[in-house]
């Protein structure tokens, strides 16, 4: 296989400080690396819709569970792993562009619901199928059981870091 930019760096790093075991980059730096280009790619085919990484996020969490009556800030927030106030910002924007809208709880006097707008639905429903249409193009160098494996190993090492 051919080398690339994380090779260069570990044989330098081996040279220069043989004392340091720089074998961890070989997999963090070019997981870093990935994550870059994909988000970079993600954005990119979100952009016709007029749609962030994580205004996404939202929309799709909101389409994905089926629930007609929606979900409360927290539930969303705990969903896409966000803090209070950028999920505030981002319901807001959300709201501002008409794809998601803000209704008293039925159970809960005091809470909201969001829900997602006709014209949302229609807006992820699109967008999610050129985001995984996107996903199945950046996987396309791995065969079927190389992603599997792949998959496998972030799963274990996401649950080995996991805050």
């Amino acid at each position: 296989m051919a080398q690339d930019l994380i090779d260069v760096l570990i044989r330098q790093w081996k040279t220069e400080r043989p004392d340091l075991n720089v074998e961890p980059m070989g997999v963090v730096g070019r997981v870093l690396r990935l994550a870059t280009r994909l988000e970079r790619r993600v954005s990119e085919t979100l952009k016709p819709y007029g749609l962030t990484v994580g205004g996404f996020d939202i929309l799709a969490t909101l389409r994905r569970t089926g629930n007609p009556q929606g979900l409360t800030p927290t539930e969303l927030m705990e969903a896409v792993m966000l803090s209070s106030g950028a999920m505030t910002n981002r319901i807001d924007r959300l709201e501002e562009q008409g794809l998601v809208e803000r209704r008293p709880s039925p159970n809960d006097r005091r809470s909201l619901q969001v829900l997602l707008t006709a014209e949302g639905r229609k807006v992820v429903d699109e967008a999610v199928a050129d985001r995984l249409d996107e996903a199945e193009d950046a996987l396309c160098v791995l065969k079927a059981e190389e992603r599997d494996q792949l998959a496998d190993l972030l799963r274990a090492m996401l649950q080995g870091l996991n805050d």
